[in-house]
């Protein structure tokens, strides 16, 4: 966030959010930020509305520009409704030249979204996905500054500032493994393994985002050498001495670019295992029909109009 910048604050109406928005309007003065709130309304609750009536209202007391998207159709899963708000909140800035979107995900979030990724078996990529900031576009990035701030804190400053939080009432719904997560897993580690937990868990999170970071790039510049020029190939030979993390990585890279949809580990795995395998091995078919195959030294990917030979 870069003085005098256009920053658009995503408010739920929480906490987390609420906290959030009150400390840019007091570092305001100082860094000259054009503030604005916009608010994600689901619709998935009897009191969504109020919810939203709500939020506007702390935006006029605050004398800030608000901006409200409604969904035209109810989230089925919380998947689908965070995919939702990072579209609404990017169609606001598109819409109103924003360059920066800003929002209340804190340390308690990371551990979360930490814990869920793991029993989910995400790799390192999935355990840091909650990271200080991302591009929504080439032209906005989403920021989240108090990631290294607990639940627990931002509830302490809300009451403090004497700042009327809304209750979710979603949040105590246990059908949600979120809120399993929130409501019984992080309290149980806390009491009988280390009362710091969400902190330990993000300071994991944040030294992967490092590693991560640095993985990637390194795999994108062994993929611009490995990839053939004009089809959707990988030179064996200069994959075979490289660490098996960046073989990982330069195939997963290598199947985004060429399949209909993300690579799941499995389909990873399976161009891997041709890195050293016998000429003419291949693979079953992965979505969308092609087949990956060896013809030595390489690793193509063929439809089944161009099948293996």
């Amino acid at each position: 966030m870069r003085q005098g910048q256009r920053v658009l604050v995503g408010v739920s109406g929480g906490q987390d959010s609420l906290c959030l928005v009150k400390l840019l309007l007091d570092l305001q003065p100082k860094w000259g930020w054009y503030l604005a709130i916009a608010h994600c309304n689901h619709r998935w609750r009897e009191d969504a509305n109020a919810n939203a009536d709500y939020v506007k209202q702390l935006a006029q007391s605050w004398q800030l520009p608000y901006y409200q998207q409604r969904a035209e159709q109810i989230p089925d899963s919380e998947a689908v409704a965070r995919e939702w708000r990072y579209y609404a909140l990017t169609a606001i800035a598109q819409q109103h030249a924003f360059a920066c979107v800003v929002t209340g995900h804190t340390a308690s979030d990371r551990a979360e979204t930490f814990l869920y990724n793991l029993m989910r078996g995400s790799g390192a990529d999935g355990l840091q996905a909650l990271t200080w900031q991302r591009p929504l576009t080439p032209e906005i990035q989403l920021v989240r500054p108090l990631l290294n701030v607990t639940r627990n804190e931002t509830g302490q400053f809300c009451q403090a500032a004497q700042l009327r939080v809304w209750e979710d009432t979603t949040n105590h719904d246990l059908t949600y493994a979120r809120n399993r997560i929130r409501q019984e897993l992080l309290p149980y580690l806390q009491t009988h393994f280390n009362p710091q937990v969400e902190h330990a868990i993000a300071q994991t999170a944040e030294l992967l985002q490092a590693e991560v970071a640095y993985l990637e790039a390194q795999a994108t510049a062994l993929l611009q050498q490995v990839h053939h020029p004009d089809r959707p190939g990988l030179d064996r030979t200069l994959l075979q001495p490289a660490a098996l993390a960046l073989q990982r990585r330069v195939v997963r890279q290598f199947l985004q670019q060429t399949l209909p949809c993300a690579p799941s580990f499995n389909h990873v795995e399976k161009v891997v295992s041709l890195i050293t395998a016998p000429n003419r091995s291949q693979t079953d078919p992965f979505p969308g029909g092609a087949i990956a195959c060896v013809e030595a030294p390489w690793i193509w990917l063929k439809t089944d109009d161009n099948s293996c030979d």
